[in-house]
């Protein structure tokens, strides 16, 4: 019988809490070694909680004493970089939560420590491993809905300030605010789907930013040379009756949307709606996205799947600086 995979879980923060550990916790062949974080008596609680026996409050002691095979960085967003790079240095694999840096720049420092240390990285971009997103990657993949042309996606959430961590209010730490937080995901996941066009043009504005330059909302257009385009709307400060969550994809033969999964195509000039049935599972998109992206990253680091270094993630976050330089100037901007 093999020895279990071992992995520390550095940052005790809620994405910890409500999917890397749960996540971890069903996840057969996999022991969760430490958890580390800053706080150490949050990192004992949380111990306690996942039956983990080990506890830090220094990712170099993690490194140094806890001998894992892989580490998940769910720290603030402007520690991922330096994080990363020193797990990848220690002969650690990586998973990162979203940003894997705050730069491009930042992004090639990651991948060329993931190169030279001949680790594996990857960035927790959940969204792709859902299984409603699977079904609409298998119809645009298999030409159901044409040749693809639009994408709409958005995220509105209820997030009363006292409630937000002060990091995430400050753009040098952050990165971003709203658009960073929720539209980043989005704009992945669109661009993922499309195969990585290269984005032309890009137009955004931003509402409610703080003296620190976060935003609470934000929309982005992104037209891309092929002629697709993304329009991504986003907030902090929705007010309704429950969070709300949309991705849509436009083709020329038909559409396609998650959450709920709709596949609809025209067939002999009428609208057909060929979503496919079966039955749900009672594990909710959430818990089954990081589930599945924990498999594929055990696969990636055993050798079972030859995943490429996730250089698309330099493509994403150009846009991303786009996106907050048109909004910052107030004008389009070309790439």
């Amino acid at each position: 019988m093999s020895d279990p995979i071992r992995i520390a879980v550095v940052g005790a923060g809620a994405i910890a809490q409500v999917a890397h550990l749960p996540a971890l916790r069903r996840l057969p062949g996999v022991e969760v070694a430490a958890i580390c974080d800053n706080d150490l008596s949050k990192a004992q609680a949380l111990a306690g909680r996942f039956e983990v026996k080990e506890t830090f409050d220094d990712i170099e002691e993690v490194l140094k004493y806890a001998r894992v095979d892989a580490v998940a960085i769910c720290t603030p967003n402007h520690l991922h970089e330096i994080h990363v790079v020193s797990a990848l240095a220690a002969g650690v694999h990586v998973l990162c939560e979203r940003p894997l840096a705050l730069t491009v720049a930042g992004v090639e420092r990651v991948l060329q420590a993931s190169e030279k240390h001949g680790k594996r990285v990857m960035v927790g971009m959940n969204h792709r491993f859902r299984s409603d997103v699977q079904a609409v990657r298998g119809f645009l993949a298999g030409g159901d809905i044409g040749l693809l042309q639009a994408i709409r996606g958005g995220w509105y959430t209820f997030q009363p300030s006292r409630q937000v961590i002060g990091w995430r209010l400050r753009r040098q730490e952050a990165g971003g605010g709203a658009f960073l937080d929720l539209g980043l995901q989005l704009l992945d996941l669109g661009l993922w789907l499309a195969g990585w066009p290269a984005a032309k043009r890009v137009a955004a504005h931003t509402i409610g930013q703080s003296k620190d330059g976060v935003e609470d909302m934000a929309t982005a257009l992104v037209v891309c040379e092929n002629g697709v385009s993304l329009s991504i709307d986003v907030s902090w400060r929705h007010m309704g009756d429950a969070e709300r969550f949309w991705f849509d994809l436009v083709g020329t033969k038909g559409s396609a949307s998650v959450q709920p999964l709709r596949i609809f195509k025209e067939i002999h000039g009428n609208v057909s709606d060929v979503t496919p049935t079966g039955a749900s599972g009672r594990e909710t998109a959430f818990a089954q996205s990081y589930r599945a992206e924990w498999t594929y990253f055990l696969a990636v680091i055993k050798g079972d799947v030859n995943a490429p270094p996730p250089r698309d993630q330099l493509a994403l976050h150009r846009v991303l600086e786009t996106v907050y330089r048109s909004a910052d100037e107030g004008r389009d901007v070309l790439l």
